[in-house]
């Protein structure tokens, strides 16, 4: 078991490290260039891929963690802590987002003026392709894999393509002379940074919230009260992650059944729920008498 939690981690850190290296190439191209032509918005698309290098960085550091087994101390794994660093990924494109929109709006009555040529075009076009790659091998790695760190890191990526979509925007009408454009797209696309830094957020407190994981509550059901012997099924709770949900119910059987009785149905509901429902990783089954 523990293995295969550790080869299971080894995928997830393998994909990441590849993402990185794709990252810092993407951001390297953007922010050396955008400096030299004084682009602001392509510098600061630059540094966007620049936080997906970093959120790479923190996803490997959260891995780390995750990948440990099962001990005295955390009975339930160490799996949330990957959920956990996913969090930091959404606290890092909102502090960036900030200061790229606190520094632009600044500059809005002084604009800087950036110089536009075809290679600014070559260079967005270029890079934009790489990051429409990168989102779609690490989403479906992420889902492959049941990863929140994978999932979460694809989300940025998405908002990467958007940001560039507006950079090249932005370019043509500084092409035209219109400068004051540069500031206010660096301000646009704060904004894309920040609402996938909130999604991010918002489904990692989710998780480390305790918020029900498995809503088909009619499915358990119909799993449950086909096995011999359960005459109802109720109270039906679960939490955690996609892949590791934590499911307890309450079962209600014959209330002269033999306690051995009891158990072995108990055993057979846990494996029932385990093997046709992907993702849940343990069972809790609390057994009352049903009266008549």
């Amino acid at each position: 078991m523990v293995t295969g939690i550790h080869e299971h981690y080894r995928k997830i850190r393998k994909t990441l490290v590849v993402i990185l290296l794709l990252n810092w190439a993407v951001a390297a191209a953007k922010i050396i260039y955008g400096l030299l032509t004084s682009c602001e918005s392509m510098a600061a698309d630059g540094f966007h891929s620049l936080a997906d290098g970093a959120s790479n960085i923190v996803g490997l550091i959260g891995i780390h963690f995750a990948c440990r087994p099962v001990d005295k101390d955390h009975p339930y794994g160490h799996k949330k802590y990957e959920t956990f660093f996913s969090l930091g990924i959404g606290v890092l494109l909102f502090i960036l987002a900030f200061n790229l929109a606190k520094d632009s709006i600044l500059r809005l009555n002084n604009p800087d003026l950036a110089r536009v040529d075809v290679k600014s075009f070559v260079i967005m076009l270029a890079t934009m392709l790489v990051n429409f790659l990168v989102m779609n091998y690490e989403r479906k790695k992420g889902k492959l894999l049941q990863s929140d760190i994978l999932i979460s890191d694809s989300m940025h990526t998405r908002g990467d393509i958007f940001t560039s979509i507006s950079v090249i925007i932005s370019l043509v009408l500084i092409k035209a002379g219109f400068s004051m454009v540069d500031h206010i797209a660096t301000i646009i696309i704060s904004l894309f940074i920040a609402h996938a830094g909130y999604e991010i957020i918002k489904q990692g407190q989710a998780v480390l919230c305790d918020t029900a994981a498995f809503l088909d509550d009619s499915k358990i059901k119909d799993i449950v009260l086909k096995i011999e012997g359960v005459r109802a099924c109720h109270k039906i709770r679960s939490r955690g992650r996609v892949d590791d949900i934590y499911i307890d119910l309450h079962v209600q059987v014959d209330p002269d059944m033999r306690m051995d009785n009891a158990h072995r149905i108990s055993y057979r509901i846990e494996e029932a729920i385990k093997s046709e429902i992907p993702g849940i990783t343990d069972v809790v089954v609390h057994m009352e008498p049903k009266e008549d």
